[in-house]
């Protein structure tokens, strides 16, 4: 059996540095934004190059808060990739805003910086780019367009912890940035978690009070904030894991060249480019027959997933807002993709096995 990932392999080679640190957290009875969570603030912001980090509870709230500490007219139209894992888009409505779906660029799946333009009205006032799979957003044109029309950017950077965009890394481009830490992340916790990026001293300082209630001190709330603090104990496992993330990410890309290297060309491949560091948070192939292929390495006990099945247009949830639209680059994505394992816990050995039973479907 090989797994499409496995969580508790993942984790085991931290077992013992999270025994011991969780002994001594334990000890010092300080449960909520304390120490854990203040150095692995540091520490995050330091690997990403920027001033701030601010933890939060999980990856949408991330996004929720920082879209709130912009400030913008109620109402706003955010543009926002339509190919996107629907959490990005239900963060700009719980924030009281409209989201504005821009198809992909077939060939990278993030969103394509030609068709921004034709989206943007006088209502726009940001737009939130989604680095998905691993791969950044090619920015030169969106930060272009962006200071053209004087817009925010903001960027989804769940999925990519450690990429790069000509050197620069992911969640540096933007007035802020949010990142999920969901255990099957790259940078992945044992439980939900997120954080935002900033160099924004001001905007870093809002955030703080708007996770804490809209309190900076106990029991005098200045805003009507919200309850988001990244957990302490969560902060721990992260800070333990964050120094191994550079070669999490290398294994990634090993498995990742592999397919690349020998997969036949029946199947539709990752762009490769000199200007893309990318992390292979998943590593997606397309296929026409993509439920027959999944089923095929089912009986091979090979497991797979589908990074999404449903683009966001076509969700229950989002008929009312989205549903006269159509989006049918993004649905030719979702009706074609499929993610293979390159976790962590595999193996080159077992990713040979798998290249093996892909080439012979």
């Amino acid at each position: 059996m090989i797994p499409y990932d496995c969580l508790s392999k993942v984790n085991e080679p931290y077992t013992l540095l999270f025994e011991k640190r969780f002994s001594q957290f334990l000890n010092k009875g300080w449960y909520i934004l304390g120490d854990e969570v203040k150095k692995f603030q540091d520490d995050f912001a330091r690997y990403n190059q920027m001033n701030h980090c601010v933890g939060v509870a999980n990856g949408l709230d991330a996004l929720i808060l920082a879209i709130w500490a912009l400030h913008l007219p109620k109402g706003s139209e955010i543009i926002v990739p339509s190919n996107t894992y629907i959490a990005s888009i239900i963060a700009i409505i719980h924030a009281g805003h409209k989201p504005v779906l821009v198809e992909p660029d077939i060939q990278t799946y993030n969103i394509d910086p030609t068709k921004i333009e034709a989206a943007i009205t006088p209502k726009t006032k940001a737009i939130m780019v989604v680095h998905l799979y691993g791969k950044c957003c090619e920015m030169d044109p969106i930060l272009s367009i962006a200071e053209k029309h004087g817009l925010h950017i903001i960027e989804d950077c769940a999925q990519a912890h450690g990429a790069k965009y000509k050197g620069r890394m992911a969640g540096t481009f933007g007035i802020m940035s949010g990142f999920s830490f969901y255990p099957s992340k790259n940078l992945g916790a044992l439980g939900d978690a997120g954080a935002i990026l900033t160099n924004d001293p001001v905007i870093c300082e809002d955030l703080k009070m708007i996770r804490n209630y809209g309190s900076h001190g106990k029991y005098y709330n200045e805003v009507v904030g919200y309850n988001s603090r990244l957990d302490e104990l969560q902060a721990l496992f992260l800070e333990v894991k964050l120094p191994y993330l550079d070669k999490i990410n290398d294994h990634k890309r090993k498995l990742a060249s592999m397919y690349l290297s020998q997969l036949k060309q029946d199947f539709i491949l990752p762009v490769v480019h000199p200007d893309y560091h990318d992390v292979y948070h998943i590593f997606n192939i397309r296929h026409p027959k993509r439920a027959a292929l999944k089923e095929y390495l089912q009986k091979l006990s090979i497991g797979t997933e589908i990074h999404y099945p449903v683009p966001p247009n076509k969700q229950k949830a989002m008929t009312h807002l989205l549903g006269h639209l159509e989006f049918p680059i993004s649905e030719a994505i979702h009706e074609t993709t499929l993610s293979l394992p390159c976790s962590a816990c595999h193996t080159e050995v077992a990713i040979q096995q798998v290249i093996d039973a892909l080439n012979a479907f």
